[in-house]
This record gives C-alpha cells, sequence and structure tokens, in this order.
C-alpha cells in the first residue's frame, strides 16, 4: 500500500479499484483451474510515466500513473500431442494504447511432428506473433529489453494487432550441420475496437475498422557453434473503414505490407538486438472517396544490454523512422498539406538509457529515459493530433515496479 500511496488519492484509489477487481478474475481463474492440473504464472506491475510536450501518454503531459499491466497466463498439457495456452491481461497505457480487460491469446498447440532434430507445431485459435524479435515477449513486462519498445517497429497504437491474431499458425525448428533453422507462418486478422479504432485514425472518426487479414511469414537462423541469430520476415495486411452515415470522413481500405531483416548477438553478459525494416502504406479513400496514397516508410533500431552483475543490468538504444523513405524530412509533407501539418510528423528518431534492478527473486524495478525528435508515431496515425503534438522534440521517462509468481 505504501507504493500506491506514493501517488495523489484520486488516482491512487482508482488503482486500487482497478487492481483489486482484475485480481479477483485471477485468484478465481487460479482456484478453478488448479483441480484441473494447469500451470499458472502471472505478473503484476505499476510505475509512473511522463511524456512532456506529446499526447503519447495523456494531453496534458503531466506524469501519470497510467503504467498499469497485470497478467495471468496458464497452460495445460492435454495429451501427449495436445496443449491449450492463454493470457488474460489488464492494460492501462494512455493514449499508447486501449485499456482494458483483454484476451492476449488463447490457442491449442497440436505437436504434429516431434523427432530428435525436427519439430513442427500448429496453433489453432488466437496465437501469439513469433515473427519478430520481441513480438512474442512484449505482453509481460519482464520479458521486455525495455518499458517502451522501439516505436520504429513496436508501435504502442499497433499493440493489441501485433501481439496475437485469430487463425491459425505453424512453427518448425530444424537443427543441421549448419545449425538451428526456425521458420514460421501465420494467417488471422484481429477485432478492433472503437477505441482502437479512434487510436489509428483519429479521434473523429464515428465508423467502423476492421482487419480483413494479416499474412506472416519469418525465418530465423543460428550457425552452428555461433553467437549470432539471423532473420527474416515478411508480412501483408489489409484493413478497411466503414463511414458512419453522418460524418466527414469516407469508406477506405489499408494496405500494409513489410520486409525486415533482424539480428541478435548473444553473450554471457551482453546482448545486441537490431531489426531493420522497410513497409508500404496504401490508403484508398477516407479523406475523400477518389484519393489514394501509397508511400514506402523505412526503420529500425540498434539495442543493447549489458549485465553489470546478477540483478543489476543496463541497456541503451537508437531508434530511427520516416514515414516516406523520399520524403525523409518531412517538407513534401508540409508542402501537400500547405503548411496545416509540420513537417516534424513525417519522422520519429529517439535515443534511450536504462537500467533495471532485481530488488528481490521475484521483483524488479526500471528505469529509463528517451530523448525524441518527431512525431510521425504518435496516434492517432492518419489524422494527426496537431494541437497537442506542437512540438519537434520531446522527452519521455518511465519508471515501473513489477512482480512475478
Amino acid at each position: 500500500m505504501k507504493y500506491v500511496n506514493c501517488f495523489c488519492p484520486s488516482e491512487a484509489s482508482r488503482l486500487r479499484k482497478r487492481s483489486l477487481a482484475v485480481l479477483a478474475v485471477f485468484v478465481g481463474g487460479m482456484n478453478t483451474a488448479s483441480a484441473q492440473e494447469w500451470q499458472w504464472h502471472g505478473f503484476l506491475s505499476q510505475g509512473m510515466i511522463q511524456a512532456d510536450k506529446s499526447n503519447f501518454i495523456n494531453q496534458s503531459g503531466k506524469p501519470s500513473i497510467a503504467l498499469t499491466e497485470l497478467g495471468i497466463n496458464g497452460a495445460k498439457q492435454l495429451s501427449p500431442n495436445f496443449r491449450l495456452a492463454g493470457q488474460l491481461v489488464y492494460l492501462d497505457g494512455g493514449n499508447r494504447y486501449p485499456s482494458g480487460l483483454k484476451l492476449d491469446y488463447l490457442f491449442l498447440d497440436w505437436a504434429l511432428l516431434n523427432q530428435l532434430d525436427w519439430q513442427l507445431n500448429a496453433y489453432v485459435g488466437r496465437f501469439k506473433n513469433q515473427h519478430w524479435i520481441h513480438s512474442s515477449t512484449r505482453d509481460v513486462p519482464l520479458t521486455r529489453p525495455s518499458i517502451v519498445l522501439p516505436q520504429s517497429v513496436y508501435f504502442d497504437p499497433f499493440r493489441d494487432i501485433a501481439v496475437s491474431s485469430d487463425g491459425l499458425a505453424l512453427k518448425s525448428s530444424v537443427d543441421t550441420s549448419y545449425g538451428h533453422l526456425e521458420l514460421n507462418w501465420s494467417l488471422g486478422a484481429t477485432p478492433l475496437s472503437e477505441q482502437q479504432t479512434k487510436l489509428l485514425l483519429g479521434d473523429r472518426v464515428d465508423g467502423r475498422s476492421r482487419q480483413k487479414y494479416v499474412h506472416q511469414a519469418s525465418a530465423f537462423w543460428q550457425p552452428e557453434m555461433s553467437h549470432w541469430t539471423f532473420g527474416v520476415s515478411l508480412l501483408d495486411s489489409e484493413f478497411s473503414y466503414r463511414d458512419a452515415s453522418a460524418e466527414f470522413f469516407y469508406d477506405a481500405d489499408f494496405v500494409l505490407q513489410r520486409f525486415m531483416l533482424n539480428a541478435q548477438y548473444h553473450r554471457e553478459r551482453w546482448q545486441l538486438a537490431s531489426e531493420l525494416f522497410q513497409e508500404r502504406m496504401d490508403i484508398r479513400g477516407f479523406i475523400a472517396p477518389e484519393f489514394a496514397i501509397a508511400q514506402f516508410g523505412q526503420g529500425g533500431y540498434l539495442q543493447g544490454i549489458y549485465q553489470l552483475s546478477a540483478d543489476l543490468r543496463i541497456h541503451a538504444m537508437a531508434d530511427y523512422f520516416v514515414a516516406n523513405k523520399d520524403d525523409r524530412r518531412g517538407k513534401e509533407l508540409m508542402a501537400m498539406t500547405q503548411g496545416a501539418i509540420p513537417d516534424y510528423f513525417g519522422f520519429q528518431h529517439s535515443l534511450s538509457v536504462g537500467v533495471s534492478r532485481d530488488l528481490a527473486p521475484r521483483v524488479r524495478v526500471q528505469l529509463e529515459h528517451h530523448w525524441v525528435h518527431g512525431t510521425a508515431r504518435l496516434a492517432p496515425v492518419v489524422v494527426p493530433d496537431l494541437i497537442t503534438n506542437r512540438h519537434s522534440h520531446w522527452q519521455l521517462w518511465a519508471i515501473q515496479l513489477m512482480y512475478w509468481f
């Protein structure tokens, strides 16, 4: 309770009620599942965050406790070849992503093949995205390298869309004389809420959006006796928007296609990770019935983590993103909108440093600071917030305390 009471009374009361309600759901689920020999794990984390001169967290830019992550996940081996797994979370991230209870994933894992040097699994249901370096671990605070991931690749407003999809996924692992090879394929879609639609398109939209499909494939290769792992991933997705009868915007279709390369390097005390991508964004409609635009964005990051001791680690990251590779400084964007949209909405670059320490076997505190130039990765995406985001340079700091079991 001392941790909660460090906040103002109104925020502390709101957080306390919210946490107790979610924990009641979790505990009830654990009691029921334990009789069925489920294996349960969970996490509770709360922090404080501020992103001044931007709407990344809120419109005021003041410190906020909108850094809540509560979750429980479980798995049950139904038979030698079938396993059921799922995770329920409660999130409050301010303007970063939709808040509330979420079913992150719930899928049936079918072991189609399990030999000494070759495994093949099929996942049916709401499966996890395993195509990017952090895509399958970003949903749990203690498995992320930082509180806020590089926004070029792990764009927070897309969090729910990127974590999981409803459909079918295949995963194959092969050990050869040349090293370890992992192949992934998936096809599915993610339901979009009204809050998610406004985060992506704009606060003034009243219509409905949906993801028609997302088709992904990836490959990761670790050479024999090497500390390196190399990967490549492909993404093809399509969204639609159907306008309300009395609004300014129109029916639209959006196509997003991404090609990404990644590399990881692991040693005993330190590790490096990098992902580079080029993506195509195609918009038809929305602003006007005949409106059409297609552009190629580029981005990537370099991230390093060093283990100072068994319970203390530091990390640093450089992140880069441009919405249009042919307009890296946003000058054409400003000219096209006759100055209505400033040039810094065409890019977003940042540098960050952080430190985390284990206070106890299952308790960790993490602190980080980001220096950001540009606003291209702030929500909403299509109709940006020009009133709040009036500054090309802004900063972000966050501290988070987490416990897991």
